[in-house]
């Protein structure tokens, strides 16, 4: 534990850094990259990725949270308090799912929809030390309202994960209500942040991922009851994935973070993909409007889909110049 505590010293409080591989304080890289991320990442490259390497990675990346956790009581208990409201709707929706669909079907989603919420609220509390406000990088002392918002979205997108892995079908009905919900707290979470001035890296994480795990839920759905083309739907997927393998390749073997920042571009495709999927899910009552809409808005979509990924490579590159 006295190894590990020196591996923490100034990780978010601002003081100097002490790497483990030169024995000198450091605050960061040109980049702007902390100190202490370089040295988990290359200590891990110079592992191998061993297995013994992943379990040092996580093991000082966990205790660099707790020292965070710990050093703040206030954002400790924000997370706790989120963490408790998420357990008590997770215990809600199984007791409406036992009561609507019946003890198989519950316990067959059971084990990933309470797998994916627990990784969820293991994922706030690991990155808790990134709540920091982005315009002057202050700790912010609560995980806040807005970032709540964005967790209940990512509730939603873990109940439709654990129905899929679960082998439980999802009726339309079902994935509209779940996907106006996330709709809503999309919306709710940017307006509440900027509102508040509670933006931050914690905000653009949880936003991204609870996004790639409803999407990816709902397009898999949507193939399964037959509503969305399979090509259409892998494009939609690849929308997320390619991104998501190239900021995890570029993270764990070069230490350095793509940025996936918000473009004008991603913005317009985000809108395009979600009206579309909302006449996807339409109820039959509205199909005479749906039927004209689908061609024209599907054609927009893939040309957004495609344009999105690159103006988002143009954007890297500009920036690394």
């Amino acid at each position: 534990m006295k190894q590990a505590r020196e591996y923490l010293k100034g990780d978010h409080e601002g003081r100097p850094y002490i790497s483990n591989r030169t024995g000198k304080a450091c605050r960061g890289d040109p980049r702007g990259r902390p100190a202490f991320v370089i040295d988990l990442l290359t200590t891990l490259q110079q592992e191998k990725f061993s297995p013994r390497g992943w379990w040092h990675f996580l093991q000082r990346a966990w205790d660099m949270s707790c020292q965070t956790a710990n050093t703040h009581p206030s954002l400790k208990r924000s997370w706790l308090h989120i963490t408790l409201c998420i357990a008590l709707l997770t215990g809600t929706i199984v007791l409406t799912n036992l009561f609507m669909e019946g003890p198989e079907k519950t316990l067959r989603l059971l084990p990933v929809f309470l797998f994916c919420v627990t990784w969820q609220q293991t994922d706030l509390f690991w990155h808790l030390g990134l709540n920091r406000q982005t315009q002057t990088g202050k700790l912010l002392p609560k995980v806040g309202v807005a970032n709540s918002f964005t967790w209940l979205r990512g509730l939603g997108a873990s109940y439709l994960l654990g129905r899929l892995l679960g082998g439980v079908s999802t009726p339309t009905p079902l994935a509209l209500l779940v996907f106006l919900g996330g709709i809503v707290t999309d919306i709710l979470d940017g307006q509440v942040a900027r509102y508040t001035q509670t933006q931050s890296k914690l905000g653009q994480i949880g936003d991204g991922e609870a996004d790639f795990c409803l999407y990816l839920a709902i397009a898999i759905i949507l193939i399964q009851n037959g509503v969305l083309p399979l090509w259409v739907g892998l494009i939609m997927l690849l929308r997320f994935c390619i991104p998501l393998i190239a900021a995890l390749v570029s993270y764990f073997l070069f230490a350095h973070p793509v940025r996936f920042g918000s473009t004008q571009w991603g913005k317009l495709a985000g809108l395009a993909q979600c009206l579309y999927f909302l006449v996807l899910l339409a109820p039959p009552q509205l199909s005479p409007f749906t039927e004209i809409v689908n061609l024209p808005l599907l054609t927009a979509t893939l040309i957004l889909l495609v344009m999105a990924p690159l103006a988002q490579i143009v954007g890297n590159i500009r920036a690394s110049k």
